[in-house]
């Protein structure tokens, strides 16, 4: 397969926790569009170009369009649809939960690009699910620039209600592009399916990736927030691999980790806890330990926590935990392809590094 070499400038979104952060990230990599050569960004156009429909509903909070609510554009969608239907979404601050249930397959909710239109909802709860702002719980869905937030209290965040989650994403075949998401605490649930996110912005302190998903990261920035109110560092993942039988696991490709105060890259939720970290830089906010085993008191034989050509002052490896593993560019292969979310089946656009 041949490519060709394309750069472009990357702009972080501006980050409002004390201070205000504005990153201007130059990145170059080899786009690869349905495994062919392309110099194309993934930008609304071309997902739409390559869904090949023009069924849409226009969602206004102005009212110039069919629908007001995001969730009344998806309730009018028929149950059993088969064929891909965009649902537009104008610059605007939606307050509402919204849930795309599992009968309504093939829906693309396409903003008008993170910070232009928000999907805004408050609440913290024992239960992850209950707190999600946006819950998909149907296949063969996409969303493009849109940003999700739960902006339940920071005071509340440790407490017995403690989750938050930005959003669930409970179905096989989900892909995220040009998206943020935005909690204190569990923000990004990755609960079950393939999945791929494409340059997009996650934010958070505790386990705030986390779930069993199978899922590749491309080129995404994860902005850490520290909560000094906690004795314990937080973790980016907590991923629940079930078994060695289980495909599961989190791929960060090409990415950015930054933000305040101390980070784990995750910790083990369970036996088989499955993540991957590769060609991705690492600022001085990841622990140098690297990897925890915090509230898991088993055998660490089967974590698979490892690495691979990341890069930057956090990726010093002398002192990462003793079942950390350095990968090899062999032991990586597999996890640098998408095939690792069987994409080339499902994916309507994909990147992938291959240098």
């Amino acid at each position: 397969m041949s490519s060709s070499l394309s750069s472009y400038p990357l702009v972080a979104p501006t980050i409002h926790v004390a201070i205000s952060v504005v990153l201007f990230l130059s990145v170059g990599f080899y786009d690869v569009v349905y495994g062919l050569s392309a110099n194309r960004v993934i930008d609304s156009p071309l997902l739409t170009e390559k869904i090949g429909t023009n069924r849409t509903i226009k969602v206004d909070i102005n009212g110039n369009g069919e629908f007001k609510s995001i969730q009344a554009a998806i309730d009018s969608v028929p149950e059993g649809n088969s064929e891909w239907i965009i649902i537009h979404i104008r610059k605007g601050v939606y307050r509402e939960k919204v849930h795309v249930p599992e009968k309504k397959p093939y829906i693309f909710l396409r903003g008008n690009g993170k910070g232009k239109t928000s999907l805004v909802w408050s609440q913290s709860s024992e239960s992850n699910l209950e707190s999600a702002t946006l819950k998909v719980e149907a296949s063969h869905f996409i969303a493009f620039g849109i940003s999700i937030k739960n902006d339940a209290p920071v005071g509340v965040a440790f407490t017995s209600q403690n989750q938050s989650v930005a959003a669930f994403v409970g179905a096989d075949k989900v892909a995220f592009y040009h998206c943020a998401f935005y909690s204190t605490h569990n923000t990004l649930f990755d609960h079950k399916g393939r999945h791929y996110y494409d340059n997009c912005y996650i934010q958070g302190s505790i386990d705030f990736i986390f779930g069993q998903g199978q899922s590749v990261f491309f080129s995404c920035e994860i902005f850490v927030i520290a909560d000094t109110r906690v004795k314990i560092s937080g973790s980016i993942t907590a991923q629940n691999r079930q078994n060695e039988n289980d495909d599961s696991g989190f791929v960060f490709l090409k990415g950015k980790v930054y933000g305040i105060g101390g980070v784990y890259l995750g910790r083990a939720k369970g036996a088989y806890s499955r993540v991957v970290f590769a060609k991705t830089y690492l600022s001085r906010t990841i622990a140098p330990q690297g990897w925890t085993k915090w509230s898991y008191d088993g055998s660490t034989e089967h974590l698979f926590h490892a690495e691979y050509d990341c890069h930057g002052p956090g990726a010093a490896t002398e002192e990462r935990a003793p079942w950390a593993r350095q990968l090899k560019e062999e032991e990586a292969a597999k996890f640098l392809s998408i095939d690792f979310v069987d994409g080339n089946d499902w994916l309507p656009v994909y990147k992938i590094e291959l240098d």
